[in-house]
């Protein structure tokens, strides 16, 4: 069965269709770039021109860079602020129209979602801590394979700052950090995480994770295992179409 997933970034908007037996994007992913401001209009456009792209009817799974709950953004730290208190699938969902019904969902969250299913935390148990490198940091915490949603670990303080202002790949780009400099960083922020939640694994997702050989092999000193994600940047588009499809149905 396939179910569309589309992952909405602070730099850009993908989308594909999923097979949810594999667990893989059954045609290559479109691309566009997230519009500036984010506004929830103007996303919603490009969310739009994503889909069109397939000639897409039928549910739709989409993750959102901040909290959501039942629906609705309760935070946005990488898009427009106006974000805040929209209906993200109510707004979706009339612009694409009644064959597409949303499943809106964190974006960290979807990805952890697809990897421990099938990827690198598959049959894991105990405490899973996938972090997305990009904009931003994104973070799916699991428990036995149960997910606890909205953990957003990338705005835990480090050095008197939003850990994200320091360790996102985002932040490597900006300030121009070799990899041993930003690698640094990054286990500064692991250690941190370590301390509160004790996990059995971390899974270095996002856009990074294609560069994993760059940069974790210069992280020490962090005794959960450390692993990059297997589905990569394609992991959160997977793990927006497997609860879209769990809500309509899917086996």
């Amino acid at each position: 069965m396939q179910i569309f997933g589309v992952d909405i970034g602070g730099s850009g908007i993908k989308g594909a269709p999923v097979d949810l037996d594999r667990g893989d994007l059954a045609q290559d992913r479109h691309k566009v770039l997230t519009p500036h401001p984010a506004t929830p209009d103007t996303v919603a456009d490009k969310v739009k021109e994503v889909i069109d792209h397939f000639e897409w009817s039928g549910p739709v799974g989409v993750t959102f860079p901040g909290v959501i709950t039942d629906g609705t953004v309760r935070t946005a730290a990488n898009v427009d602020k106006s974000w805040v208190g929209i209906h993200i699938e109510d707004l979706l969902r009339e612009r694409l129209g009644e064959d597409c019904p949303v499943t809106a969902l964190n974006d960290a969250d979807a990805a952890g979602v697809a990897e421990m299913s099938f990827g690198a935390g598959r049959g894991r148990t105990g405490t899973v801590i996938l972090l997305t490198f990009g904009t931003g940091v994104g973070s799916g915490l699991f428990t036995d394979g149960r997910l606890v949603a909205n953990t957003e670990l990338g705005h835990l303080e480090l050095n008197g700052h939003d850990a994200e202002k320091r360790a996102s790949s985002k932040a490597k780009e900006d300030h121009d950090l070799s990899w041993s400099h930003w690698a640094r960083r990054v286990q500064k922020y692991l250690a941190h995480v370590e301390m509160l939640f004790s996990p059995e694994l971390f899974v270095i997702g996002g856009g990074v994770s294609r560069k994993s050989d760059k940069f974790l092999p210069l992280i020490e000193g962090i005794r959960a295992e450390i692993v990059p994600a297997q589905l990569q940047n394609n992991a959160g588009i997977v793990g927006a179409a497997m609860r879209a499809g769990e809500r309509h149905g899917a086996p």
